[in-house]
Formats: structure tokens, C-alpha cells, sequence
């Protein structure tokens, strides 16, 4: 079999955020495999952007050198550097772009979008979260938009960036954000290094049933049946906690009970405490970033499978841990997800000889395949640069092809050489280049994407004032939020949200985006 499994990055997108005249975009999976831990990465940039230069391409350059004014702060105030796991230099984002906001409403604008079936915008809003950024100045003690950031990255399911961006900051920094990581260190496996920390400061521990838990973990049992039966006679857990706990702590009574109901309000730690009395939790019905704990290799190949499909959707594991995972063995049965993973299976061996015949025989169901489950970007990203230079005989297959060199990062590479016929290919090629004008548009959702692209398009109102206020995020993530309404049928809003992107330097953003809308149709 010619998949081979691949080890796990931290962000699967490409780091999309540049200006119309930067290079390809720089790869947050290749930058991240470049250095060897997070203990690596370059100190925090603390420049801030200098009047006069852009937004997103200011240079690595001093004013003078003047010595700063000391500061004295109290020790416990949050530290108020940078946090991110991608420089600017990576992301091309500003450091400020989050500086001048209110953290509460960047949090309501995170809730609010609806990015399931939209790579583009997934890959920008990774580049949001996880680019270095300052701490908005109004935020007090409490590090709110950290935390709306690692919300945010746990909704998507990306459990091990999340966790990396709390590491990078301290978990120890507020209590707050001691839970979440907390929280996440159980979904990954990773509860053991949370326990250790949580040994150091018992005083961040987010409950007491975490307490009598990590008591247990790090080999202290006796404090741990102390603390429980003390807080059983306090009333302090739920009675379905009390028992888990109790089972937990006694395993040998597991035995001489039935099996227990699922529970009904399921946390981290409940999570955790049934898998560990030999009743583990399906995750399908679960948040998004349960899914993560069917990766360790416990849960069957299916639920494998399921969890690396779901995760994939959006961008919380990369395309070379789905294939990955695809290629682990041979379907079992037929039929579902078995089917799918036939189908890539076979076109993946096709790949591989360079076959165009049976590249041409197994294109037309592997597409289907990843069509039926929304990864049609992760397969590009795999196979298309790799499908332009390959000589299909048939037309469908062509079709096929182009489409997916077009949605993969040669986007522009397949544009100048693989065929196209008709007004629809014809308006994708022009589109990929960046220059629809004398180009029919096909169809009114076209016409609305060519707005946008035309010259004096006109971004969203105080797009400017709020980048020169230091809140560039928020423009972006309004640009976002009309693109979302685009892409389900209001149209008149992608003409707003493809001239904000290309407005703010994000050009290649933009084309992503607009060939997506165009060959992925939300609304099917």
C-alpha cells in the first residue's frame, strides 16, 4: 500500500495572510516541522508598526536607540508581550492586531462564524489565532482574548494547538486558562503533565474532583481517598461523580456492578473517568474536540477513521494525518466510510505508478469519495500540484483534475497549464490569475466574486480606521463573516468581503476563497 502514515503537525493550512506582491505563502505546517519544539521558536517580536509603513509588511527595523523608560508592575500582572506559535514573519500579520479591541466583542465575533464547510477561511482564522499578537490594551488581570482564542481553536477541534498556545503563555498565568489547558490535557492523553503542574500549584485546581484525580494520577492515593470521602461527606460532587470517582479510585468494584448508564452531561474528566472503568464514551455525538482522544490508537480503526474525517473538516489535523490514517490498512467491509477509503486507496496507488490511465479510471470516485464528506481542499492539497503535469485521455476526468489543481496551493501553476473549455473553466483560470476583467462571468455567484476583484472595489466601511486603531483583526474577521453569508447564497455580500481581504494585503486569501465558492458549492 503506498499511503504511508504521517506524525502530526500542529496547524495543517497554509499560513495565508500576506500582501498581493509576497511570495508563495509559507506553509504553518512546514515552518512548524522546522523547529524541533516550541521552546524554539524566536523570542517575541515587541516592535510595534511604525506610522507610514503597511499594515502587513512592515521591516525588521529601530528608530534609534534610544534607552527605554523602566516600567514597574506587580508581579502578578499578566505578562503583556506577544503569544503565538507563528511569528509575523510566518503569518505576516501585525503583532497589534488585536491591541486597540475590545476582548468580549472579538470573542462574540469568534462565536458567531460559520466556517464547517469553508477551508479558506479556516486556514485565516488559524493564522489569527495562533499568530503572535499583543494583548488588546484594555484587557485587566483576566487574559481574555487568550482564552477567546483557545475557545476558538478548541470549537474547531485543534486540540493540540490550543494546548501549545496556553504552554507558550503559562498555564499557570490565570486560573481560567489553568482549566482549559487543563480541559485539554485530558481530551489529548496529556493528562499526566497536567497533573504535574497542577502537583506544583494545588491552588489552580480547577475542582475538587480534578484535585482527587490528579492525587491518584501522580501516585498519591491515600491523599486522594481522603480528599474524596472528604468531599463526599460535603456534598460536593454530583452523584454520578461520586461514583465514577469511587470507581476510580477502587477499581476492584467495578466487577461486582453493572454496567453504568452513559452520563448525560459529559466533561474532560467524566470523559476521562469512564474510559478509565472500562466504559469509554463514543465521541460522534460530542464536541468536535472529543474527537482528538480517538486518535491515540484505543478506540478501533472505524472510530479512527471517523474522528480523523471530522477533525479534518476543519483543519484541526492536516491532510497527511488523514491519509494517513486512510492508508492504515485495508477497508474491513463495504459500503460508508469503507467505500471512501477504497476509493482514495485505489487512487492513491494510481498516483503513485504515474498511471494516467487508471489515474483517469479512479479520479472520478475518489473525488466523489471526498465530495460526500466535505474534504475536497485536503485532497487537492495531497494531489493536485502533483495532477497538473498528468495526461488524462477522457474529459470528465479532465474536469476532474482541474478542479483539484485549482484548489490545491498551485492554484496559479494549473491556471497557466492544464486545459480548460467553456465559460465556467475559462472564468476559474482567470480567477486563479487574479485578473477576471474581459472574462464572461458564468453564473450570478460569479458575477458577485468578479466584483470583488475589479478594480476600485470598495471594502467594508471603517476598514481602514479599524486597522490604523490596531484592530485589523476585527476587520478581518467581519471580511470573514460576510464571506461565510456569500457562500450560503447571499451574494451580494462576497463582493464586500473579496475586496476587504485583497483591501488588508490578503490577496492570496481571497482567490482561495473565491475559487472555493465557485467549485464548492455550500449550499449542495
Amino acid at each position: 500500500m503506498s499511503i504511508r502514515p504521517a506524525t502530526f503537525a500542529l496547524i495543517p493550512f497554509l499560513a495565508v495572510a500576506q500582501t498581493a506582491a509576497a511570495q508563495a505563502p509559507i506553509s504553518a505546517i512546514q515552518w512548524l516541522d522546522e523547529v524541533d519544539s516550541l521552546a524554539a521558536l524566536a523570542p517575541p517580536d515587541r516592535r510595534t508598526t511604525r506610522p507610514g509603513t503597511s499594515l502587513l509588511t512592515e521591516p525588521p527595523v529601530s528608530d534609534g536607540a534610544e534607552v527605554p523608560d523602566v516600567v514597574v508592575m506587580p508581579l502578578d500582572r499578566p505578562a503583556d508581550g506577544p503569544v503565538g506559535l507563528m511569528p509575523k514573519g510566518v503569518t505576516g500579520l501585525p503583532v497589534e492586531l488585536w491591541r486597540g479591541s475590545d476582548p468580549e466583542r472579538v470573542a462574540g465575533m469568534l462565536a458567531r462564524l460559520d466556517l464547517e464547510d469553508l477551508p479558506a477561511m479556516q486556514a485565516l482564522l488559524y493564522s489569527l489565532l495562533l499568530t503572535e499578537a499583543l494583548p488588546p490594551m484594555a484587557e485587566e488581570q483576566r487574559p481574555d482574548m487568550l482564552i477567546a482564542r483557545v475557545e476558538a481553536l478548541t470549537e474547531l477541534g485543534a486540540v493540540d494547538p490550543a494546548m501549545a498556545l496556553i504552554e507558550h503563555a503559562g498555564p499557570e498565568r490565570h486560573p481560567d486558562l489553568f482549566r482549559r489547558y487543563f480541559d485539554l490535557a485530558l481530551l489529548s492523553g496529556d493528562e499526566g503533565a497536567a497533573c504535574a503542574r497542577l502537583a506544583l500549584r494545588p491552588d489552580l485546581s480547577p475542582d475538587y474532583a480534578s484535585r482527587v484525580y490528579c492525587l491518584a494520577r501522580t501516585g498519591d492515593w491515600q491523599a486522594a481517598m481522603v480528599t474524596y470521602g472528604s468531599m463526599v461527606a460535603l456534598g460536593e460532587f454530583s452523584p454520578r461523580l461520586e461514583t465514577l470517582l469511587q470507581l476510580f479510585l477502587e477499581p476492584e468494584l467495578i466487577e461486582g456492578i453493572p454496567p453504568l448508564a452513559p452520563s448525560a452531561e459529559v466533561t474532560p474528566l467524566v470523559f476521562r473517568l469512564e474510559e478509565a472503568i472500562g466504559q469509554p464514551l463514543s465521541t460522534t455525538t460530542l464536541p468536535r474536540a472529543y474527537a482528538i482522544s480517538d486518535l491515540r490508537k484505543v478506540s478501533g480503526w472505524k472510530a479512527e477513521l471517523e474522528a480523523v474525517e471530522r477533525l479534518a473538516r476543519t483543519g484541526a489535523v492536516s491532510e497527511a494525518r488523514l491519509i494517513g490514517v486512510y492508508g492504515e490498512r485495508k477497508p474491513a467491509a463495504s459500503g460508508g466510510i469503507w467505500d471512501r477509503v477504497a476509493a482514495v486507496q485505489a487512487f492513491d496507488a494510481a498516483m503513485e505508478a504515474r498511471d494516467p490511465e487508471e489515474i483517469g479510471n479512479t479520479i472520478t470516485a475518489a473525488w466523489a469519495a471526498m465530495r460526500e464528506v466535505g474534504l475536497q481542499v485536503p485532497f487537492a492539497r495531497l494531489y493536485g500540484e502533483r495532477l497538473i503535469d498528468i495526461p488524462l485521455a477522457s474529459r470528465p476526468a479532465q474536469r476532474i483534475a482541474l478542479r483539484v489543481a485549482l484548489l490545491s496551493p498551485a492554484y496559479e501553476t494549473a491556471a497557466q497549464r492544464m486545459p480548460a473549455e467553456g465559460r465556467e473553466e475559462a472564468f476559474l483560470v482567470a480567477l486563479a490569475r487574479g485578473r477576471t476583467e474581459g472574462v464572461a462571468a458564468p453564473s450570478a455567484r460569479a458575477r458577485a466574486v468578479a466584483s470583488g476583484f475589479a478594480p476600485g472595489a470598495q471594502p467594508i466601511d471603517r476598514s481602514f480606521e479599524l486597522a490604523r486603531e490596531n484592530r485589523l483583526g476585527e476587520a478581518i474577521l467581519q471580511a470573514m463573516e460576510l464571506y461565510s453569508r456569500a457562500a450560503a447564497g447571499e451574494y451580494k455580500d462576497a463582493t464586500l468581503a473579496f475586496a476587504t481581504f485583497r483591501s488588508v494585503g490578503l490577496e492570496d486569501t481571497a482567490r482561495r476563497a473565491a475559487l472555493q465558492m465557485l467549485i464548492l458549492d455550500r449550499r449542495d
